[in-house]
């Protein structure tokens, strides 16, 4: 009888501590499974250009730098990126050589960042700067678009220059034929230097030519962009800078 109680309890202790594989537990491992979620990378967005990026006569939401960050955070859960609002440095009447002194100036930029876009060209064209002078304060910029991301080229984007000959603005100027053509030559010059340095150039010069026959794209000044004119920008932008975030 009693050989056999003490082998009754053997086999409640050794039953005791047998245990399934997936109970048994590494001392911190629990605490390690229960961590805090992991941080998302921040994509910090810097938008350089003059009236058409500041976003003229239209809402801070509808600036189109504002509105591609929306479409960004939409696209992306808070899991994967932290999209913050876009530093910009844009003004109203700037030409590129203006853009360059308000960067050499500027004391909070933080790059590297993982977007910068550029835009300039409009002003130099209305107060009849010479266009070689362009020529080599775009290629400046583009130079300084690209440092600021990194050197990463893929991070840079390039608009064209909106043709505010297709505004009632525009139509009342004296000769609003030659205001396209001679928007026609700046671009042609950004869009050179800017497929030479591999950097992604987005044509959005025929959009903005839909703004006599579409005037719900035209801001109340009857001269700058709407909000619904910037939102087809994003449109064209967007599925490019959605690719080099995934």
């Amino acid at each position: 009888m009693r050989n056999t109680l003490i082998l009754l309890l053997f086999f409640l202790a050794l039953g005791a501590f047998s245990c399934d594989k997936d109970q048994l537990r590494v001392p911190g491992e629990e605490e390690e499974s229960a961590g805090e979620p992991p941080v998302p990378d921040t994509v910090r967005y810097l938008a350089l250009g003059d009236s058409y990026t500041i976003g003229q006569s239209v809402s801070y939401a509808d600036r189109w730098p504002v509105q591609l960050a929306s479409q960004l955070r939409a696209r992306f859960p808070d899991t994967t990126y932290y999209i913050e609002q876009p530093d910009i440095i844009a003004r109203t009447g700037w030409t590129a050589g203006n853009l360059l002194q308000a960067i050499a100036a500027a004391d909070t930029l933080q790059p590297p960042y993982g977007l910068v876009s550029l835009l300039i060209g409009v002003n130099n064209q209305f107060q009849n700067r010479p266009i070689d002078i362009y020529r080599s304060d775009f290629k400046a910029l583009l130079e300084q678009a690209i440092s600021f991301a990194g050197n990463d080229t893929s991070r840079v984007i390039v608009l064209s220059i909106p043709d505010y000959a297709f505004t009632p603005f525009g139509q009342n100027r004296p000769n609003p034929n030659l205001i396209s053509m001679e928007i026609d030559n700046y671009n042609a010059i950004n869009r050179e230097i800017t497929e030479c340095y591999g950097v992604a150039y987005f044509d959005i010069t025929p959009i903005s030519r839909q703004g006599l026959a579409q005037p719900q794209l035209v801001a109340s000044d009857g001269l700058h962009p709407s909000g619904a004119m910037y939102a087809r920008w994003v449109e064209e932008v967007l599925g490019y800078v959605v690719g080099i975030l995934e």
